[in-house]
């Protein structure tokens, strides 16, 4: 992000004013990272140190340097040895020194005075021991084990480190309940599914845009997220100098806005536009036949409305193109998916005929926005499948999976070795989301209940449903906050009898916790690591505490568990501990740890310790040793190869790529059989409309819409500003005063973006207040009215709206006054089925507006 002078004076000034309201200068002054060395001391560099961590504020994961003097950290860059980010970070590399300074942050453990729980609820938290906070948790634990009854403790995890084995695994299924819920499906796993029941791929893409000929990115914005935020950054420019870009997003996005074609379509169309793409691809014989083959006699017999003898097709890489024609193709013609997305039928067939001019070397760049709808699945596989009809998959220019990162795993023969009866039984025991039930398939890589969906947790919890939750533990997480449905997680969270918040901030799930711990900040006082990838390279890149911790706080992941073993051997269950101290002792030295440090560090190297150890060529970096890995704090692979897949290599059911995927036939299958109905009665339950076999192919499913048009006549459209620190950056202030960097967005306001001509009709001007109403809630922000969204549509970023966090990101923490409305107070609940994703994207939360 490049800052104008004016702005950089602006922020100084800022900064100043609060050091001279707050008394931060004098009272505190290494709790800010901008006030002044002193007189007779600089900020050269020579009186400093870069050290290596890790950038957490995306799942990008930068490798990463803080440059830190006198014990504070003051400035970030990309990790010098860096292939995956060149070195570069983002916007939210820099936000984040407001966080580890945030004068907000929870400084010691703390407990709850107050019984009852709500929203705007006073907990009157008072200060207490660590003893007597752990000893607390480990009575409460321990009243379930000897009641028999450990699946009624749920550990709910947040983003994480790869640290997370140890908290997230390891501690219940020892303990011995079922209950370890992740965040994942708030994230992407609706976006993992399409790529999954085409390719064998469950996971996000890196995409080869250095060597893209076209670039179609499909409901995200790359230089703001998705997982390769500076690489492409680094790469766009040059890439439209290049390439042709076009980009399909409702809204105007960064990427948007530089491209040669903007295509905003409908919400929740992605499917039809998909298919329209792909009709003019295989009726005019752009397909690329070295991927997915030819007609036996060469003549092209994909004509509109046609049915195809699949017999007369010879397929290399794929399989099914025919059937999926036949199934779902054949009939969506451009000027049908026109009629249904929105977009002009000109636009769909120049965009597909550049798109087949320019393969293989095309990047068909899947995000959220394609796939985490109501009925997403379906449209996340129609746009992957383009990457199969162009030959892009696995190829020069396209998508890519990604390079083995070979660190070590989870001792599952441990682990068992320590699960006592009781455990073994109970951590098999149905899980609380109720993934896997007959309306909640879950088919995560193949499997019924193979996922998560996190936003059914709530459900379960509140109506007690497979059983009571009575312990609750959450780290790094929020979830009242990031997902729809707020107000169900709010009550569910009520109803719990005792919750534990490990946490940096307070926020709304922390009002309702009996027990509040303070935790370190990933990049800056911890240690960790996590493994990530793009621009062909994989990393494993370290978290380390690069500045000493101002509070009594500890790591989440590996100390928490650690202290609380401690706690429940003391009463008489040593299972956990046993299993810690013998997993995870120094690979170095063996010795067993003592202390929760020394625990963290030795499971680090525990699981880091093929990288370093020089025993093994790792196809990547070679690495002589810990303290190596400690300096450069990252290990590179060697550049991925193309077509690593090709040639039968695809983990599918038929080892190629499925247009009619035999790996989804297979996963439904086994869900119907387990639940002793039919594929169609499973769709049904689902909130899916297909029947037979259009079940097993990329398709269009028409939006799940929750309101009238009548009633609620525009679509919401949620969006991830750039300087989203997975959520967690609204209480920094340069988040407001930089919020300019997002298309259409103003500093220090909630915008709620909409079209001129809707503006006009309901007579609001730019910077009115309004009030947004939804099935699901309401709430009041400011109008920002501008060209850059579709009309019948509004945008407003994630992020404001808190009514529990610090100063900046509420207005008042004791009356949950908010500063705007959350997005997910306005998304109603809802699920993506099949993959168990919330839906927050494709139409379904439709809302009204009034002017205030």
């Amino acid at each position: 992000m490049k800052i104008k002078r004016r702005d950089f004076l602006k922020l100084t000034a800022m900064a100043g004013a609060a050091v001279a309201v707050n008394g931060y200068a004098q009272s505190e002054p290494e709790m800010n990272s901008l006030a002044p060395l002193g007189a007779d001391r600089t900020s050269s560099p020579e009186i400093g140190e870069w050290k290596p961590t890790t950038c957490q504020g995306c799942t990008t994961w930068c490798p990463a340097e803080v440059f830190v003097q006198e014990g504070r950290a003051v400035k970030v860059r990309g990790n010098r040895y860096s292939k995956q980010n060149d070195g570069t970070v983002c916007p939210r590399g820099h936000l984040s020194l407001q966080q580890v300074y945030d004068p907000d942050r929870i400084k010691q453990p703390m407990k709850r005075t107050n019984p009852e729980k709500g929203r705007g609820v006073d907990p009157k938290f008072v200060p207490i021991s660590w003893d007597e906070a752990l000893n607390t948790i480990a009575d409460k634990m321990m009243a379930l084990r000897e009641a028999e009854e450990p699946e009624k403790f749920c550990l709910m995890r947040g983003r994480y480190t790869y640290l997370r084995d140890i908290i997230y695994d390891v501690m219940p299924k020892v303990f011995g309940s079922p209950n370890n819920i992740s965040h994942s499906s708030t994230c992407a796993e609706a976006e993992k599914f399409g790529a999954f029941y085409t390719e064998g791929y469950w996971d996000y893409r890196d995409y080869d845009i250095s060597n893209s000929k076209y670039i179609l990115i499909w409901g995200c914005d790359p230089v703001a997220s998705n997982r390769m935020v500076p690489a492409t950054i680094r790469r766009l420019g040059d890439a439209l100098d290049r390439a042709t870009v076009a980009t399909v997003d409702p809204r105007l996005t960064t990427s948007a806005a530089k491209a040669n074609e903007w295509l905003p379509l409908q919400p929740g169309t992605d499917g039809a536009l998909a298919l329209g793409i792909a009709h003019v691809l295989l009726s005019s014989g752009a397909w690329n036949k070295e991927f997915v083959g030819d007609f036996a006699d060469g003549t092209n017999l994909f004509k509109v409305g046609a049915t195809v003898d699949e017999a007369s097709f010879i397929e290399k890489e794929t399989n099914g193109v025919v059937r999926w024609w036949n199934l779902a193709v054949k009939d969506m013609t451009a000027a049908k998916a026109a009629e249904i997305c929105g977009i002009p039928e000109d636009q769909i067939v120049r965009v597909a005929k550049g798109l087949g001019e320019a393969a293989p070397n095309v990047a068909v760049w899947m995000g959220p926005g394609a796939a985490m709808q109501a009925r997403g699945a379906y449209s996340a596989m129609a746009v992957h499948a383009l990457g199969g009809l162009l030959g892009s998959i696995d190829n020069e220019g396209g998508s890519l999976q990604t390079a083995k990162i070979p660190v070590n795993k989870l001792n599952a023969d441990l682990l068992g070795k320590h699960q006592d009866e009781l455990a073994k039984k109970h951590s098999k025991l149905e899980k609380i989301d109720q993934r896997g039930r007959l309306e909640l398939p879950v088919i995560a890589k193949g499997k019924s209940g193979g996922g998560v969906s996190t936003n059914n947790a709530a459900k379960g919890i509140l109506n007690k449903d497979p059983n009571e939750i009575k312990v609750l533990v959450g780290y790094m997480n929020n979830f009242p906050f990031s997902c729809n449905g707020t107000d169900l997680w709010e009550e569910a969270l009520s109803s719990v009898p005792f919750t534990v918040h490990l946490t940096t901030n307070a926020s709304e799930f922390t009002v309702f916790a009996d027990i509040v711990l303070p935790c370190t900040v990933n990049m800056y006082e911890r240690y960790g690591f996590v493994k990530t990838k793009a621009n062909r390279y994989a990393t494993c890149t370290l978290l380390q505490p690069v500045v000493k911790p101002f509070w009594d706080v500890i790591d989440d992941e590996s100390a928490f568990p650690f202290l609380i073993s401690e706690k429940l051997k003391d009463r008489g269950f040593s299972n956990l501990y046993d299993c810690l101290v013998e997993m995870y002792s120094d690979p170095e030295t063996g010795a067993k740890a003592t202390t929760p440090e020394e625990f963290t560090l030795f499971a680090l190297k525990y699981y880091t310790h093929p990288l370093w150890d020089g025993k093994k060529d790792t196809h990547g970096d070679k690495i002589n040793g810990w303290s190596e890995m400690l300096e450069k704090g990252m290990w590179n692979s060697g550049a991925y190869k193309y077509k690593s897949h090709w040639g039968g290599k695809f983990a599918t059911t038929t080892k190629k790529f499925e247009f009619y995927s035999e790996t989804l036939k297979k996963a439904l299958a086994g869900h119907a059989e387990k639940h002793n109905v039919d594929v169609d009665t499973v769709m049904e339950k689902s909130n899916y409309t297909a029947r037979g076999e259009l079940a097993f192919v990329p398709h269009y499913e028409p939006p799940l819409r929750h309101g009238s048009e009548q009633e609620y006549p525009f679509v919401f459209i949620d969006y991830k500003s750039r300087l989203n620190r997975e959520g967690r950056s609204q209480n920094s202030p340069w988040y407001y005063e930089f919020k300019h960097v997002d298309p259409g967005d103003v500093g220090h306001q909630d915008s709620l973006r909409i079209h001129p001509t809707d503006a006009k009709k309901l007579g609001i001007s730019n910077g009115d207040k309004v009030k947004i109403t939804s099935m699901g809630g309401s709430g009041e922000c400011v109008a920002r009215v501008w060209e850059g969204v579709r009309p019948g549509t509004v945008s407003k970023a994630y992020g404001q709206g808190h009514w529990a966090y610090g100063r900046t990101a509420t207005d008042d923490f004791m009356k949950s006054a908010t500063k705007g409305v959350n997005n997910n107070t306005i998304i109603p609940w809802e699920l993506e089925r099949l993959s168990g994703s919330n839906a927050r994207n494709g139409g379904h939360a439709a809302v009204r507006i009034e002017k205030i």
